[in-house]
């Protein structure tokens, strides 16, 4: 086989490897969280651990990696929030969209609230995220629409909260996520309250006390 054919295949088979490697850390993450070990990932991907980490060196650099579109997804939220002339709406869209996206993907609120100081571009970006979001409080709040008390800290909040939920299926938890947004924005606005969207299919777990 000539020489340049065979580095050709090589630099095929790496870039492959890479795209599995980030396909099956992104499907574990969504599923369990940031706590997936760096082994799971690898058998998912049906790669061995040490071509994971001659992929990714650290767990820092393959998050980055990951958490890069999940940061794009954020930044388009917090945009088009901006776009909308009403700043209550907006910000309204905006956590409900948000909460919906990430009962079904954990590594979204991962991606919007976990710093990676090693990473200039990807910090620079989580910083516009976070400046954007600052700006949709300070809008609804001078529109008298969002209570005072709201601190953009909140935000961690009710994502940990949505995050936290389990469901059956993806539609599921996210007919749950936006009901619980639907509660808590209730909290947030100064107006009348807004209908609630319809309960979710969500069964009561009981607990049993042993004799």
């Amino acid at each position: 086989m000539p020489v340049e054919s065979s580095r050709m295949e090589l630099r095929a088979d790496a870039r492959h490897n890479r795209e599995r490697i980030i396909k099956a850390a992104g499907e574990l993450i969504a599923a369990r969280g940031l706590d997936v070990p760096m082994a799971a990932i690898a058998r998912r991907a049906g790669v061995g651990v040490a071509t994971l980490y001659r992929r990714f060196p650290t767990r820092e650099a393959l998050m980055v990696e990951l958490f890069h579109d999940r940061l794009a997804v954020c930044l388009a939220g917090v945009d088009a929030a901006l776009e909308d002339p009403d700043p209550w709406r907006g910000f309204r869209t905006y956590i409900e969209n948000l909460c919906a996206m990430n009962a079904v993907d954990r590594g979204l609120a991962a991606a919007f609230l976990t710093e990676f100081r090693g990473a200039v571009d990807f910090e620079r970006e989580r910083a516009r995220a976070e400046q954007g979001f600052a700006e949709l409080v300070r809008r609804a709040k001078a529109a008298g629409q969002l209570r005072a008390e709201f601190d953009r800290s909140d935000l961690s909040l009710i994502l940990m909260a949505t995050d936290g939920i389990t469901a059956a299926s993806a539609e599921t938890a996210v007919a749950a996520a936006r009901r619980l947004a639907g509660l808590m924005l209730r909290s947030f606005h100064t107006g009348p309250a807004a209908p609630l969207p319809p309960p979710a299919p969500l069964a009561l777990y009981h607990l049993s006390v042993p004799d």
